[in-house]
């Protein structure tokens, strides 16, 4: 009797270790786009700052459950996901006072934390998942003081390339292998609420953050979310100035203690229920989940969505933050800005490349692959000049006798007499072709191992299509 009671302890001690222990990362390759949008905070408007946007190409301005499965792609990993994940830029703040957008080292790492307490008021109805229509946001954008609240201890910064523990602001030395950040969202929920006026009050954290129980008011556990995104401060190592670091978020926070993230579910519901109840295992990789279909890593990179905001917000040299956000420092709350004269329209998509099939007889192919270390993907003639332009191109291509031209690396132009299939974009999809041109700013000139290609018509002249 006393050994059966021992094996059932100890099989109830694994069960709660495994439940406790168990999560996945979704991988989520880069933005899908960078822009003053959140249908969360600021719904059907410009948003106060800018923010990177992961997941799928449904995101919007305004949106809902059913808008997210229209997506046709997503930059993250498991197709069952339309969600969308946002947080604020970073920008570096130079001496004169310009701003540099600090560049994601790939998009962000979503954690899925299978994490419950004995405790919990419905610990025996276990994880469940995020409903239909289900939204929230974590931190405060207006804080700017840290005062060991529990939401303010779900904000962390790591200094990867340095051992060191994280801290609540951003870190006053530069990180040779990136600026990592932290966000853990609350996953004790009302059991009622789908969103709350402030976005946060339908939901709670648990005792210790992310362990612990629930509190009675918000009795129902989902499973925990936690984002990391990585910047490339590194850029930057040479250019600090003064006794202060050099970075600001979006909403003119130069500490960090205003880092937030908002969480709009478009999961396939049953089957994230599926995962939560079927995927315990402890390693974090999400090939051992087998209940999730998975992208490939071109169908996450290649998946982008059109800007409708124009402003820049990711490439060149900033007079100002975008939107209203000077720089507030605390210890007091930040102020909300308007009327400084920043963009306030949402327009129609921004194509990335230049339109020449009427005055040119050229129409655009799309954002093709051209891998580094293999050949060219048009490999006829070619030029480099610091004041390339989509026109020089073409022209110089056309004069050579070749029907392709592509603009690669902001000044670079490949000519050629056609695109192997495999290096083709798949249709609809707008790929990572955002340098801008050295010789015009208002022109995109490729990408990284990506040209913006164009082909000479010998017919009706039509541009590709784009999602």
């Amino acid at each position: 009797m006393i050994s059966a009671v021992i094996r059932k302890t100890a099989v109830c001690i694994v069960a709660l270790t495994v439940e406790v222990t168990a999560f996945w990362r979704l991988p989520c390759s880069s933005p899908v786009v960078v822009e003053r949008a959140d249908p969360i905070m600021d719904p059907g408007v410009v948003s106060t700052h800018a923010h990177t946007v992961m997941g799928s190409n449904a995101f919007n301005f305004s949106m809902n459950y059913a808008d997210t499965q229209t997506a046709t792609c997503s930059t993250c990993k498991a197709k069952q996901d339309l969600s969308s994940y946002w947080v604020p830029n970073l920008y570096y703040h130079a001496e004169n006072g310009t701003f540099i957008p600090v560049k994601q080292s790939g998009g962000a790492l979503i954690y899925y934390l299978q994490r419950q307490d004995e405790k919990d008021p419905e610990f025996e109805k276990g994880l469940i998942s995020f409903p239909r229509d289900f939204r929230m946001i974590a931190g405060n954008p207006l804080n700017r003081n840290h005062t060991n609240s529990i939401e303010e201890s779900a904000v962390s910064f790591v200094c990867l390339g340095i051992t060191e523990p994280a801290t609540p602001e951003l870190p006053k030395h530069n990180c040779p292998n990136g600026l990592r950040t932290q966000l853990t969202f609350p996953s004790c929920w009302n059991g009622v609420d789908l969103d709350s006026p402030d976005h946060k009050s339908h939901m709670a954290y648990p005792s210790g953050t992310d362990t612990g129980p629930c509190p009675s008011t918000h009795p129902k556990r989902f499973i925990t979310i936690f984002y990391e995104v990585t910047w490339n401060v590194d850029d930057f190592k040479d250019m600090w100035y003064g006794d202060k670091q050099p970075f600001v978020f979006s909403h003119g926070d130069p500490d960090g203690y205003g880092y937030h993230g908002d969480f709009l579910n478009g999961w396939d519901v049953d089957v994230l229920q599926k995962a939560i109840t079927e995927c315990t295992d402890n390693s974090g990789v999400i090939e051992k989940c087998s209940v999730f279909d998975l992208r490939t890593d071109d169908e996450m990179a290649a998946c982008k969505l059109l800007p409708r905001v124009n402003e820049d917000v990711t490439d060149g040299v900033l007079a100002a933050l975008p939107g209203c956000n000077p720089i507030q420092s605390g210890p007091g709350e930040a102020v909300y800005q308007h009327d400084c004269g920043a963009v306030d329209t949402i327009g129609d998509p921004i194509l990335p490349f230049t339109d020449v099939s009427t005055t040119l007889k050229w129409r655009y192919v799309g954002c093709v692959k051209d891998p580094a270390g293999q050949s060219r993907t048009l490999d006829g003639a070619s030029q480099d000049t610091t004041d390339m332009t989509v026109d020089k191109c073409i022209a110089y291509c056309d004069a050579a006798g070749f029907n392709y031209a592509g603009l690669e690396y902001k000044t670079q132009c490949f000519c050629g007499n056609g695109v192997a299939a495999d290096r083709m974009p798949a249709n609809g999809t707008i790929g990572e072709c955002e340098y801008k041109c050295g010789g015009d700013g208002g022109q995109i000139c490729g990408g990284y191992a990506q040209a913006s290609v164009y082909q000479k018509c010998s017919g009706e002249c039509q541009n590709a299509k784009l999602e």
